[in-house]
């Protein structure tokens, strides 16, 4: 990784932008204090508040930090040519999103919750984002499900900020390599929350490539430095990806369970709750391939999601936000990488050192040849 990057955060740790109320500022703030790269996550606020929680961290921290944002959705097929960008209603997207929110009123009865509006937008307030970043320079700015174009990205480079860009292919890198990005965030298909394709392929569904051989094969596609994701917990993973040719590894789940993080308490106690054994990929809560724990929610109304994000998004969040204020995880989106079984319940800061320590001793370790 260029000299310049890697001296913003002096341990090679990225604490991965969780959407949805997790990643707070106080958890990006004790992540860069304890020398780390923290990130807050633009997705799903408005610009007025991306730009709030922006404030909110520069005044805990003077270190470095990154802010991520979720790319604009394309329009389905058959999709309206209108400014909405919503689908028509003769779509067969739109009778799939119809035919879900039938199967989910159930749901709504039992939660007392009325289903939420699917047409509530696509764009993530974007462009109105990205203006404020322009005008109010943060030192890293990332992207997921998809590559910005590279008008975007030498703008941000002008006001001196460093881009990132998820990929979980070899030729989705390409493309950000292309976009001009200063490194590549390599997804493995072992990550929590949303899988950071640029499209979504209902028949890739399920086929993600693990995060060591997507590094490899990264590394191999591209000239610009990896920074691998996916199910990273312990230090002596983070080794591993670095002997396998990453710069960094960004940590997600590890980080779901500090006091910092803004997830529900029940998420927290989910990762290591004997209940919930497993993860998997769903679209049941909102139309795009995400890992989560695999709880009643998910086992029900999985298999019949539509690919549709992020319409499904809308329709679920008062079902997710009313099944978590009746504390009843089985019906909340419980987002955890595969590893979730090893979270601890740290401080942010506290949990960077021994993420740190265990690298050290995995890196020296392997230099003299031993297993550890």
């Amino acid at each position: 990784m260029s000299s310049a990057l890697t001296d913003l955060f002096p341990h090679p740790i990225v604490q991965a932008p969780m959407a949805g109320g997790v990643s707070l500022p106080r958890l990006a703030a004790a992540v860069c204090e304890a020398g780390g790269l923290g990130f807050l996550a633009a997705g799903y606020k408005t610009a007025d508040g991306m730009y709030e929680e922006i404030k909110q961290l520069r005044s805990l921290t003077s270190r470095p930090f990154g802010v991520n944002l979720f790319m604009p959705q394309p329009e389905y097929p058959g999709a309206s040519t209108g400014s909405t960008g919503a689908a028509d209603a003769a779509s067969p997207y739109a009778a799939a999103i119809e035919v879900y929110a039938h199967q989910l009123a159930g749901e709504a009865t039992w939660y007392e919750a009325e289903l939420g509006d699917p047409e509530s937008g696509r764009d993530d307030g974007y462009e109105t984002k990205l203006a404020v970043l322009r005008d109010n320079p943060v030192p890293v700015v990332s992207f997921h499900f998809g590559a910005p174009s590279r008008d975007v990205v030498d703008a941000l480079h002008r006001v001196g900020t460093f881009v990132l860009v998820t990929a979980t292919t070899p030729d989705e890198a390409r493309a950000v390599e292309r976009a001009g990005a200063d490194a590549v965030i390599a997804q493995g298909v072992e990550a929590g929350g949303h899988q950071g394709t640029h499209q979504d392929v209902p028949e890739r569904d399920g086929s993600g490539i693990g995060l060591l051989a997507l590094v490899a094969q990264v590394r191999e596609a591209v000239s610009i430095p990896v920074i691998a994701a996916g199910g990273i917990m312990r230090g002596g993973q983070i080794a591993a990806v670095l002997a396998a040719g990453a710069s960094a590894a960004q940590l997600g789940t590890a980080f779901l369970a500090t006091p910092e993080s803004g997830a529900h308490a029940l998420h927290k106690q989910a990762l290591t709750n004997p209940l919930f054994v497993r993860t998997e990929l769903t679209r049941a809560f909102s139309g795009r391939p995400a890992r989560g724990l695999v709880n009643r929610f998910l086992r029900e109304h999985g298999p019949y999601a539509p690919a549709a994000y992020p319409e499904i998004h809308h329709l679920t969040a008062p079902l997710r936000k009313a099944a978590a204020k009746a504390g009843d995880a089985q019906g909340m989106a419980l987002w955890a990488g595969q590893g979730h079984r090893m979270a601890r319940e740290l401080p942010a800061g506290q949990l960077v050192e021994v993420l740190a320590g265990e690298l050290a001793a995995a890196t020296t370790a392997l230099a003299g040849g031993g297993v550890r």
